[in-house]
């Protein structure tokens, strides 16, 4: 029989925790289409929304970088990556607009948007979005200890293929809601298939950044 050596390492709590809050919060927008009348452009500001707030914990594990490891670069990349990132956000937010609310003008996004993010059915699914990826970012990347192991650089990168091949595939599926003239179960269906997506990106990005037991921090981090 295999030893130790030869087993599969065991999944760490901190990935265990941090999934099962992904779930969770993904599926409340469940309950906004199947309580709230939610419609297929409402459940696509909220998933537009949680891009944001990726961005914004990216920063802040840059910030972590820059405070733990001290690594200088992070001080013109953070700036840099703020104003690249909001643009791209904002690009997104106009595709939505003229592929799922023809009828919105665009100058008004500005206006539209914070006010559709605050009305009181979305407030709970963007708090329980900010919290799962808190849960993330404390969880595996502070007492998981993935701030030894990343690479600085490479974070102002990070959110995009997540975000991207998300989006594609969310789009697709919308695709087919419009298509089908929106019933509950197909915007269900955008829902679910949001989740499966989120959760084998997330899974995939934490096993890259899994350490081996015997690794040692990289030169520069505090111990």
């Amino acid at each position: 029989m295999p030893g130790p050596a030869g087993m599969t390492r065991s999944v760490p709590p901190s990935t265990i925790l941090s999934v099962v809050t992904l779930v969770v919060a993904n599926l409340l927008p469940l309950a906004g289409v199947l309580f709230f009348g939610w419609s297929v452009f409402e459940v696509l500001v909220l998933f537009w929304a949680e891009n944001v707030v990726i961005g914004a914990y990216d920063v802040l594990r840059m910030l972590v970088v820059l405070a733990l490891r001290r690594e200088g670069a992070m001080v013109a990349l953070i700036p840099f990556f703020i104003v690249h990132y909001g643009l791209f956000c904002a690009g997104h937010a106009i595709f939505l607009v003229a592929g799922f609310a023809p009828g919105l003008a665009t100058g008004d996004l500005s206006r539209t948007l914070p006010a559709a993010l605050t009305a009181g059915s979305f407030v709970i699914p963007l708090l329980a979005l900010v919290a799962s990826h808190g849960i993330s970012f404390l969880a595996n990347f502070l007492w998981g200890g993935e701030w030894r192991r990343v690479d600085g650089k490479a974070l102002m990168g990070a959110p995009y293929p997540r975000i991207v091949v998300m989006h594609v595939t969310i789009i697709v599926g919308t695709m087919l809601v419009v298509a089908a003239g929106s019933p509950v179960a197909a915007v269900a269906f955008l829902v679910a298939l949001k989740i499966g997506v989120d959760l084998a990106a997330h899974l995939r990005e934490h096993r890259r950044l899994a350490a081996p037991a015997e690794a040692a921090p990289p030169q520069g981090a505090l111990p």
